[in-house]
């Protein structure tokens, strides 16, 4: 008699269940050569190659993808490909890491030989430490013993998950290792909403020939014209060098009478919300949503105009 299917939510839950249980122990019990493996691609003069076929080689795609986004350069080479003109591509320069969850995956062969014939590092990532791969490597980071999550116990699931999580380890570590910044991060992920977070209120903001300035003492008639002729519906009240006030539509509102008797210093508000040009875009507008303005001037420490910030150029830009 054939047992009852689980439950689809039964299944999942287990799976997960099975495949964290396996993340926490590689956690407790990180491969010995972790910490070397790190100071060997720090070293690296060249790139990281990443090799491995079927399940290991999407692994392996995506933790080069990982490394080159985080300023680590890495690619993927197929191993079958390699052993058809591909080997050309890796250079002594290089180091490479080669996953395999037994370590006998024989289209893996040309690679390792490659690396053994001109000295190139070879890093193995797999669950056995007797593998032929993990004793031709010059580096291990073997995977601890875990159950497949696959009821069959043959599907690639636990392993490739831990590799995966191994490979953001590697990544995540390397990128502490080199102090790389929020800036270095969108160097590498210009496009989309993930680089529109990461810009810089400097990187946004219009340039001191747009900027809307007047001195303190400019009678009003004139500080319209200026207000209207770069577009802003603002004006930036200057005191020398120093920003000391800023004019908005709503300074002319609560002034409208005998607004043209005065100067500019005395319908400004004072002391005004600025933006160093070093904040991310995305707290600009946090501010200006907060305050209800729809622009910020960019100052710099001692309160000099450098710019001035719409929050149209920054929803242009994708920053929300």
């Amino acid at each position: 008699m054939t047992n009852a299917p689980l439950s689809p939510l039964i299944a999942a839950a287990r799976v997960l269940r099975i495949e964290g249980e396996a993340l926490l122990a590689l956690s407790k019990a990180l491969p010995a050569d972790f910490a070397a493996v790190v100071e060997q691609l720090i070293s690296c003069k060249g790139r990281v190659i990443l090799s491995g076929i079927g399940k290991s080689g999407h692994i392996a795609r995506k933790i080069a993808a990982t490394l080159s986004s985080t300023g680590t350069p890495a690619y993927f080479v197929h191993p079958a490909e390699a052993s058809h003109g591909d080997l050309g591509t890796i250079t002594p320069a290089d180091v490479v890491i080669a996953l395999s969850n037994s370590g006998e995956t024989t289209e893996l062969g040309d690679v390792i030989a490659h690396t053994r014939r001109f000295t190139i590092p070879l890093i193995a990532i797999s669950s056995r430490a007797s593998s032929t791969l993990a004793l031709a490597a010059d580096l291990n980071l073997t995977l601890p013993a875990a159950p497949e999550a696959c009821p069959l116990g043959l599907a690639p699931t636990t392993s490739t998950t831990m590799a995966l999580a191994l490979g953001d380890a590697l990544a995540v570590a390397l990128m502490e290792r080199r102090g790389f910044e929020p800036e270095h991060f969108r160097t590498f992920h210009p496009g989309g909403r993930l680089g529109a977070r990461l810009a810089r209120v400097g990187q946004l903001m219009r340039g001191t020939n747009d900027l809307p300035l007047v001195a303190t003492d400019t009678p009003m008639a004139e500080t319209l014209l200026v207000m209207t002729q770069k577009g802003f519906g603002t004006a930036g009240v200057m005191d020398g060098p120093r920003l000391v006030g800023v004019i908005t539509d709503g300074d002319l509102r609560r002034n409208m009478k005998g607004l043209m008797d005065k100067a500019a210093f005395d319908v400004a508000t004072r002391t005004p919300l600025t933006a160093p040009p070093e904040m991310l875009a995305a707290e600009a507008v946090a501010l200006m949503n907060q305050r209800k303005i729809t622009m910020l001037f960019v100052t710099d420490a001692q309160a000099r105009p450098l710019g001035i910030l719409h929050i149209h150029d920054c929803l242009r830009a994708g920053v929300q």
